[in-house]
């Protein structure tokens, strides 16, 4: 573990089980604006209309003041996320169960619990790894429960490259395949719906020359998302929850393919192929009957 990391171990700990509250107002505005961006009808929603239920992750966006912006694009650590003192934020993976979904003219709130923190040793160097858990609730219920997991890596080295894990090829056999163009208009207009500001995403020149990465990036959360969105069309009944991981990133502009299995027992193995037929993301998608 590094010297910043084991120094702020103690502090960081005093972050777990911490909570905030965000509300958000479902607006139909709101959901229009997602409904184009996803290639939807924006008409085909209306006053009292149920979403998609993975749609929670589209609201409650931390609005920081400008002034609370780090160089990354993220609001600096300590005013809404625990001072992890590593500079680079990338997510990672999440495990989610659905009881019910958001509707048009909701006044919904989310609860953020800093589940925990865990300093690791990874094959790309130290790394910490932050779980939020997110309870998404409207209309007196729980709608879902989301524990998302953001991992936190070491500086690029000027004019390196930066390290991922080792490839490793996507399944073969899918059942299902659908070709995704990672358009930037898509990848641009996914961040303005979730107010996400990480430069990485639509800064080529910093995601070269701060972070080492070949193009800017493609957002993980809109790669769980199409997963999800491609799955739902061969489903065998409503969702009941999903875990995801993202295994290597993708770049904006590719052409990726999302595929799965053929659903058995209630759930479905579904993943992201980068172009070259590697792995870049998995998930387990659980239906009911």
């Amino acid at each position: 573990m590094s010297d910043a990391v084991t120094a702020a171990m103690p502090e960081l700990r005093g972050w777990i089980g911490r909570s905030r509250v965000v509300a958000e107002e479902i607006t139909l505005p709101a959901v229009r604006r997602i409904a184009g961006m996803l290639d939807l009808d924006p008409d085909s929603f209306g006053p009292g209309s149920t979403l998609p239920p993975h749609w929670f992750s589209l609201f409650f966006a931390d609005v920081a003041r400008q002034s609370e912006i780090g160089p990354d694009g993220h609001p600096r650590r300590g005013a809404f996320l625990p001072p992890i003192p590593l500079p680079r934020r990338m997510g990672a993976g999440r495990r989610t169960r659905i009881h019910g979904a958001l509707q048009v003219g909701d006044a919904a709130t989310k609860t953020i619990e800093v589940a925990a923190i865990e300093p690791k040793q990874a094959r790309t160097g130290q790394i910490v790894v932050l779980t939020m858990r997110q309870t998404i609730s409207a209309r007196g219920v729980i709608l879902a429960v989301d524990e998302f997991d953001a991992v936190y890596r070491e500086a690029v080295p000027p004019g390196a490259k930066s390290a991922s894990t080792p490839p490793v090829p996507a399944p073969d056999g899918a059942a299902w395949s659908d070709a995704i163009l990672l358009d930037p208009v898509l990848v641009f207009r996914y961040s303005a719906v979730t107010w996400n500001s990480h430069r990485i995403h639509y800064d080529a020149d910093y995601a070269r020359d701060a972070e080492g990465y070949p193009a800017t990036v493609q957002n993980g959360g809109l790669t769980m998302h199409l997963i999800v969105d491609a799955a739902l069309k061969r489903a065998p009944g409503p969702l009941l929850g999903f875990t995801a991981r993202l295994r290597r990133p993708l770049f904006v502009g590719q052409t990726v393919t999302l595929a799965g299995a053929a659903p058995q027992d209630g759930k479905m193995a579904a993943w992201a192929a980068a172009p070259d037929g590697t792995l870049a993301a998995e998930m387990e998608l659980e239906f009911g009957a």
